[in-house]
């Protein structure tokens, strides 16, 4: 018999912040990344903190940062410091998805998770929740072992939909009776593949999808879980 499958979005999720934010930070503060590197997405976070910006814009600064620094770094380095980073966060989620995640892996489901922060940390995060495969962004390394700064196989990164399609396949999964949990309109195309979408703090246009196909919408705030009803 076919295992169900149930997909996660990891940053905002489960882990109540980001991992690349966090690694980005970590980076900084060990002296791996320069001081500056935080100047490339220092606007876009002021931004997004003082309700002027969007976190996507937000986001893809720190991307930005990442993506220009992790140039002639070592993947053993980046693995150190991406397990302190974990070490000390990896505890540090929402209650609601948390526990879906020990719900549904008691259920025997096949837990996938697809995000757009570097491989390297969601393996180590979602290794902690008991995952069953990850897909994230994966950074060329060159002969040495050192980044080249290129991504690879962006498109399909990108293509949240095409990666669970792919999953699907390739572990010999069932759509039928799955279970998809987003939080930004980047998700839609993988919640409308699910039997249940649960859209967890979702952003604007997400919850504007969720309530044109009546999806599920879960908020979490401090010590309040909030079921909303379409």
């Amino acid at each position: 018999m076919k295992r169900k499958v149930a997909v996660f979005d990891i940053d905002g999720t489960i882990f109540r912040s980001s991992l690349l934010i966090e690694l980005v930070d970590a980076l900084i503060a060990e002296r791996v990344f320069p001081a500056s590197a935080a100047r490339v997405y220092q606007k876009a976070k002021t931004d997004w903190l003082d309700r002027k910006g969007d976190y996507e814009a937000y986001i893809m600064a720190v991307v930005h940062a990442f993506t220009l620094h992790i140039r002639g770094m070592s993947s053993d380095k980046l693995l150190r410091v991406s397990q302190a980073v974990i070490d000390i966060h990896k505890h540090r989620t929402y209650r609601f998805t948390r526990e879906l995640v020990t719900e549904l892996k008691r259920k025997k489901y096949f837990l996938l998770a697809i995000s757009n922060s570097p491989k390297d940390i969601l393996d180590l995060f979602c290794r902690e929740y008991g995952f069953d495969k990850v897909y994230g962004r994966m950074y060329e390394l060159d002969g040495r072992g050192r980044f080249t700064g290129k991504v690879l196989n962006i498109d399909l990164v990108q293509d949240k939909a095409q990666l669970l399609s792919r999953a699907v396949i390739k572990e010999k999964l069932t759509l039928k009776g799955s279970v998809g949990v987003g939080d930004t309109e980047a998700d839609i195309p993988v919640l409308k593949k699910v039997d249940r979408a649960i859209c967890f703090n979702p952003n604007k246009k997400l919850y504007q999808a969720a309530q044109r196909r009546g999806w599920e919408i879960v908020v979490e705030r401090k010590d309040m879980i909030y079921k909303l009803s379409i």
